[in-house]
């Protein structure tokens, strides 16, 4: 059956939607999701622990990929949202999803508050999926034309309409704030409902085709058990979430108890959050000039072994504002540090 769209409505449609098969395709690509948020996850946890590099997994490649992997599960959530409710809203199902997420959500900030509490998570990506389902209601029989138009506002938004009132707490979630808070897992509203916004989109012209069926019988006629396992694990998506993460965290700390990462080199440290906190507001050139005096200012003076121990509070701590600004003004006038 061919699919087109007139004003932004899906032709096909009828008032009394057939009743789709269970597409398995859609729990396996859950299932592929878990597994690469299961591999992610693993290399911030080796970070963590000192085996590589701590910021391996917040930039790069490795940035790229955590945002493709939430990107995915919330895409799938709106695709679902419509296959779920295409005969027509389904509130029992759908409150007691929204519950159980909402409860996993709370238990991931309460967890986190004790075990980050500079970091902790208070809207990561179980938030956004349970508010982004409550948003994605509102779409599910509205144009896709118009849907599709709220999806790329959803993406322009952050990049014109930041201001300081979102700065307070009580507005992060809506991804606006000017500073971007800190966060382990953080997945404001704004960016992220896009993606959800395009799955439903993609939904509303996959369920008024042919494709239902076909992928439904591709999905049982070719199936192994690897993909059969993957449909499994995209069944149980919520609770392997809430789980593999302790799970891996456990893993590598018993490893680490047997085979300890090696210490990681003070110098090396202090320059690499040094020049995190400097690029902010300066070039890479001044940077590098001014933390590479600040360290060396800091070892002639005996100060860099009572500052790694936290013996030195350095914002009220005179030699310290004493020896950045001797430090910025000879940035400032090119001076290199001396070997």
């Amino acid at each position: 059956m061919t699919t087109t769209v007139i004003d932004g409505n899906v032709a096909g449609e009828s008032a009394t939607p057939r009743r789709l098969p269970r597409i398995p395709l859609i729990d396996q690509a859950r299932g592929v999701a878990l597994i690469a948020m299961a591999i992610y996850h693993f290399t911030w946890d080796l970070g963590f622990f000192g085996y590589i590099d701590p910021e391996t997994a917040t930039t790069g490649g490795w940035r790229i990929f955590a945002r493709l992997i939430a990107g995915s599960f919330l895409f799938l959530v709106g695709f679902s949202l419509v296959l779920g409710h295409q005969r027509g809203f389904r509130p029992r199902p759908f409150f007691i999803r929204l519950g159980k997420l909402a409860l996993a959500a709370g238990a991931i900030t309460l967890a986190t508050w004790f075990a980050f509490p500079q970091t902790f998570i208070f809207f990561g990506i179980l938030h956004a999926i349970a508010a982004a389902s409550l948003v994605g209601l509102l779409f599910l029989r509205l144009p896709v034309v118009l849907t599709l138009a709220a999806a790329a506002a959803a993406v322009a938004a952050p990049l014109y309409l930041r201001a300081p009132v979102f700065d307070h707490p009580a507005l992060w979630w809506v991804g606006l704030s000017v500073e971007v808070p800190r966060s382990n897992d953080y997945v404001p509203l704004l960016p992220w409902i896009a993606p959800v916004l395009l799955g439903i989109a993609l939904a509303r012209l996959f369920v008024a085709s042919a494709l239902p069926e076909r992928l439904a019988g591709f999905g049982n006629a070719t199936k192994s058990r690897w993909k059969s396992l993957l449909e499994a694990a995209g069944r149980h998506s919520l609770a392997i979430y809430l789980v593999h993460q302790p799970v891996l965290i456990a893993l590598v700390y018993g490893f680490s108890l047997v085979f300890p990462a090696p210490a990681a080199d003070p110098a090396v440290s202090y320059t690499k959050s040094c020049m995190r906190a400097c690029q902010g507001e300066r070039d890479a050139g001044f940077c590098q000039s001014f933390c590479g005096c600040t360290l060396d200012a800091l070892v002639k003076q005996n100060l860099f072994a009572d500052l790694n121990r936290g013996a030195i509070d350095v914002a009220t701590d005179q030699r310290i504002a004493t020896l950045s600004m001797q430090c910025t003004a000879d940035a400032e006038a090119g001076i290199a540090p001396k070997e």
